[in-house]
C-alpha cells in the first residue's frame, strides 16, 4: 500500500461548476470526519463538499458521503477512484460551487471522478512502512554528520531544538532502528542520547 507525502490539490470545472479536489493524509475514519468539518469552516459557502475516505495499514477501513447530491453520483464515484489508487490513511474531499447548470448523474459521476482522479495525479506517495518517533540529544560538533547519517536511513526531522546541545525529534523506518543506534553511539563517541519520547 502507498500512502500520501504531503497535501495535494486540483481543481477542474464543468459547465461552469467548480471542482477543488483536495487530498490528505488522515489515520482514522474519526479524523476523516473532523477534516470534512474544518472544511465547511474554511469552505461555507460551498456548494456541496463530498469526501471519500480509506484508512488502515490494509485499506480495510473506509467512508464516503455525497452530501446531498443524488445518492451515489458523487461520494462513491470518488471512493471507487480512491480504491483502485492502492493509496491508504487518505481522503479526498471534492468541493463543489454550482456553476448554474444541473449536470444530470452521469454528468456528476463524471465531474467527480475527475476530479479525483486530477488530484490523485498531483498526489505524493511513498510505501506505507512502520515507522517509530526517536528523540536524539547530542552536541553541535556531531550536528552535520548526524543529520547525513539519518538522510542515509530515510529518517525524516519532526522538530530540532538548540539550546546547550542540539535536539532532535525523528521519524525513522523500524527496520533503521538498529543501524542508528550503532552510528549514532559511534558519532557522538557515546555522549549523544537516544530516547522514545513519552507520550504526553
Amino acid at each position: 500500500m502507498l500512502v500520501l507525502k504531503e497535501e495535494a490539490i486540483a481543481k477542474i470545472e464543468v459547465k461552469k461548476s467548480r471542482f477543488i479536489a483536495i487530498a490528505k493524509p488522515c489515520l482514522t475514519l474519526k479524523e476523516a470526519k473532523e477534516i470534512v468539518k474544518n472544511a465547511w469552516d474554511e469552505y461555507p459557502d460551498a456548494t456541496h463538499i463530498v469526501h471519500a475516505a480509506i484508512v488502515g495499514r490494509s485499506g480495510g477501513e473506509f467512508s464516503f458521503s455525497d452530501d446531498k447530491e443524488p445518492k451515489n453520483t458523487a461520494g462513491r464515484p470518488a471512493f471507487e477512484v480512491l480504491k483502485g489508487s492502492g493509496i491508504t490513511n487518505i481522503i479526498v474531499l471534492v468541493i463543489r460551487y454550482f456553476g448554474g447548470t444541473l449536470l444530470g448523474t452521469g454528468g456528476l459521476v463524471k465531474a467527480y471522478s475527475d476530479a479525483t482522479k486530477e488530484v490523485l495525479n498531483n498526489a505524493k506517495t511513498e510505501e506505507l512502512v512502520d515507522k517509530c518517533t526517536l528523540d536524539l540529544k547530542f552536541q553541535y560538533e556531531a550536528y552535520n554528520s548526524v543529520k547525513r547519517l539519518l538522510e542515509s536511513l530515510n529518517a525524516s526531522s519532526l522538530k530540532e531544538t538548540f539550546g546547550e546541545s542540539v535536539s532532535l525529534q525523528i521519524s525513522l523506518p523500524n527496520a533503521e532502528k538498529e543501524r542508528l543506534k550503532e552510528a549514532f553511539t559511534n558519532l557522538t563517541q557515546g555522549r549523544g542520547t537516544l530516547s522514545v519520547p513519552s507520550i504526553p
